[in-house]
């Protein structure tokens, strides 16, 4: 693996990923469409050099990561007036590890295997806490000896690393993981706001659920600052509704109904139509709180 590599895309996910690719002794040409987080890398260490456009990545590095919002800011820096396409060739990977439609996975690997390069696509869970502490879960779609070339970059990144197939497989089961982790907002907000509303403190809730079946990682992460009524994002409200999107669709297009999931979903557009699309994800309990006239970090 070679020690100098690209990175693009500098937002909460992706600067702390950078962070630690640098600590475990990478250089790294960063670029990212707003130029404050490119300059504030590369105000911190000598391991960031800034490049001026995605080309300009991929002509300095032979391995360049993108963890980028959606499928449409990932197509622009491929395919893009001084994309990525344009420089990338025999001996270049590229791992996209942003979350973004399958169907736009599939495509941008193709374009870069017939110029001869090769594409991973590598979307993660965890969030922010798992980024700055360099444990997110990584699903890998795309061949086999690309992982392998890989995985030193994910695991400085990372420490659930799992090749689940093809190209597009990884983008797949991050549609699954985005379906549990909504669901599962869900229900725990439901839970508060019930065991709230009848007259119980949402503290001793958390303490029960987290020790039997009802645990889980979200409660274990977030139950905490739910209660507190703070909601800083780690993971923004809009960007969960945009990967509910996704699901969905490859849902129809696969013949699966997913009718709990349509239902959080709906649940996530109320909370981005109340203004509050910025918000952390777990801001999913505000519109049950207010369905049900309570606030659970109302001081008792």
């Amino acid at each position: 693996m070679a020690d100098r590599i690209g990175f693009i895309g500098l937002g909460i996910m992706g600067k702390p990923m950078a962070r630690n690719l640098a600590a475990a002794g990478y250089q790294l040409v960063v670029h990212n469409r707003s130029r404050d987080d490119v300059d504030a890398l590369v105000a911190e260490s000598d391991a960031y050099d800034a490049a001026t456009s995605p080309r300009e990545v991929a002509e300095r590095t032979k391995v360049v990561i993108t963890m980028l919002p959606d499928s449409p800011e990932v197509r622009e820096v491929v395919f893009g007036e001084a994309g990525l396409l344009e420089a990338m060739g025999e001996g270049h990977l590229l791992v996209d590890m942003s979350t973004i439609a399958p169907a736009a996975a599939i495509e941008v690997e193709a374009a870069l295997r017939e110029r001869g390069a090769r594409a991973l696509d590598a979307p993660v869970s965890g969030g922010d806490k798992g980024a700055i502490a360099g444990t997110l879960s990584i699903m890998v779609g795309g061949e086999a000896a690309d992982l392998e070339q890989a995985m030193p970059l994910f695991e400085a990144m990372g420490k659930t690393i799992v090749h689940v197939g093809g190209p597009g497989a990884g983008q797949v089961v991050k549609a699954c993981n985005q379906v549990a982790v909504a669901v599962n907002y869900a229900a725990l907000s439901e839970a508060l706001v019930l065991g709230m509303k009848a007259g119980v403190a949402p503290e001793k809730i958390l303490q029960v659920l987290g020790g039997g079946l009802a645990n889980s990682r979200v409660l274990e992460m977030r139950g905490a600052t739910m209660i507190e009524g703070r909601f800083e994002p780690g993971f923004r409200v809009d960007l969960h509704r945009k990967d509910l999107g996704i699901a969905l669709a490859t849902a129809r297009a696969s013949g699966v109904p997913l009718p709990v999931t349509a239902v959080v979903g709906q649940l996530f557009e109320a909370v981005a139509a109340a203004g509050r699309g910025d918000l952390d994800h777990s801001a999913l309990l505000t519109i049950v709180e207010e369905m049900a006239g309570v606030n659970v970090a109302t001081p008792r």
